[in-house]
């Protein structure tokens, strides 16, 4: 039996709480800090994913055997090297990458770097900062449009910019570097070759030498149905994604997924944990938008109930560097989440909705996100307040009972997409 603690509060958070609690290797659990809904199935502890000696003094007093980082905060900000550096707490189990992994990440520099050293397909690009400014500007102006122009560092999935016209390149560039307009995340800027394509995203749980690939996703990012409006964490998801057959993975597995873990091992990276590929399918041709040094949301909320393996036996298996005995089996079901969110998201929003129906929900998974207990009641607490996950013999199933259940919920200024999974229903 292992102790786990369990580092986030949001939606991808909850699933991974669900799954853990299906493990008979699961001793006592704790979530910090959670959600409404992680009280289903651990202990709730109040400190936020990035304070370091909370966690520390957590990990002392209740004997935790596992840590899993859930966002990639804790994990850029060097969670693994803090817990492997303490000698109170080095042999805890930590399933996420150094702090120089989780660069993959943290610094899209650094990402584009390593894929370049490996072979590992990917948009052209350059990099700028203040001092290259000018520099910067006259590459925009003679680039074919559009373009995409992100910010280095963390900007929590706000620091790309997709433009259309020289203009709106230049302006967004300045923002970013002159006007530092995501803090030190912008001080460097990656502008790179827009590829036109449908994405994906893959996943992968390795051990610094081999890995399992879990389920393959599709999530949706924009506000608006037919893919309209701004930019979300995501609207909902699905899996299997249907053109993602056994001719286009193996190219996936070949010409991405082993360069990536050989490539980390072959540079001394340690990195045991997951690995998310965000892809885009050009033609039949895979290539890498960006990496993810954690499991995405709301991908997980899919990708999770179609993963039939036993979660704690995988990462105890990952730590052991065995991942290699390990045979991973996929559901035939297809599973299609749906999120409940706040009116206004991603703008300006207000928490303290009441939400009720809960009980009305049947056949379906409901993984919180942006939620909260008070007096006795369940209230909003974020932009993205709830994913409705459900399965289907397909896509088209799955999605039907999860709109079914989405529409019992209740609070006020609820709003979600119709289309999800339009393309493939």
């Amino acid at each position: 039996m292992k102790n786990i603690l369990l580092l986030g509060s949001g939606g991808r958070e909850c699933t991974i709480a669900w799954k853990l609690k299906k493990s008979p290797l699961l001793g006592d659990f704790y979530i910090a800090p959670g959600n409404a809904g992680t009280t289903g199935y651990g202990t709730n502890l109040p400190f936020g994913y990035n304070d370091f000696e909370a966690i520390k003094k957590a990990c002392i007093d209740y004997k935790i055997d596992i840590l899993i980082p859930g966002p990639e905060d804790p994990l850029v900000l060097g969670i693994y090297d803090f817990i492997k550096n303490d000698p109170t707490l080095k042999n805890i189990i930590v399933a996420g990458p150094s702090k120089e992994g989780a660069q993959l990440e943290g610094s899209k520099a650094f990402s584009k770097k390593f894929m370049e050293r490996h072979n590992i397909p990917t948009a052209a690009y350059r990099e700028f900062t203040k001092d290259s400014f000018e520099e910067g500007v006259a590459y925009l102006r003679q680039s074919t449009m559009p373009i995409v122009i992100k910010a280095d560092g963390l900007a929590a999935g706000k620091g790309v910019i997709i433009a259309q016209s020289s203009d709106e390149a230049v302006a967004a560039f300045s923002a970013m570097v002159n006007d530092r307009q995501f803090g030190k995340s912008s001080d460097k800027v990656v502008i790179e070759q827009f590829l036109d394509g449908i994405e994906l995203s893959v996943f992968v749980l390795t051990d610094g030498s081999n890995y399992v690939l879990l389920p393959e996703a599709k999530d949706y990012k924009r506000i608006g149905e037919g893919d309209k409006g701004l930019n979300t964490g995501g609207m909902g998801s699905i899996s299997p994604v249907p053109f993602a057959d056994v001719a286009f993975m193996q190219k996936v597995t070949d010409r991405i997924i082993k360069p990536t873990v050989n490539g980390l091992k072959s540079e001394g990276i340690i990195y045991k944990g997951f690995i998310f590929f965000g892809l885009i399918k050009v033609n039949d041709d895979p290539y890498v938008i960006e990496y993810n040094c954690r499991m995405g949301d709301p991908e997980t909320e899919v990708v999770m109930p179609r993963l039939e393996n036993d979660l704690v036996e995988l990462i105890l298996k990952m730590e052991e560097g065995k991942l290699n005995e390990v045979q991973v089996q996929h559901s035939n079901r297809a599973a299609g989440a749906v999120m409940l969110v706040s009116e206004g998201y991603p703008g300006d929003y207000e928490k303290g909705k009441v939400m009720t129906g809960f009980e009305n929900a049947k056949g379906s998974m409901l993984f919180h996100a942006g939620t909260a207990a008070k007096d006795s009641a369940v209230v909003t607490n974020g932009g993205r307040v709830l994913a409705v996950t459900s399965y289907g013999d397909d896509i088209k199933q799955a999605l039907a009972k999860s709109y079914e259940n989405a529409a019992l919920i209740n609070y006020d200024g609820k709003y979600y997409r119709m289309d999800i999974g339009w393309e493939f229903t």
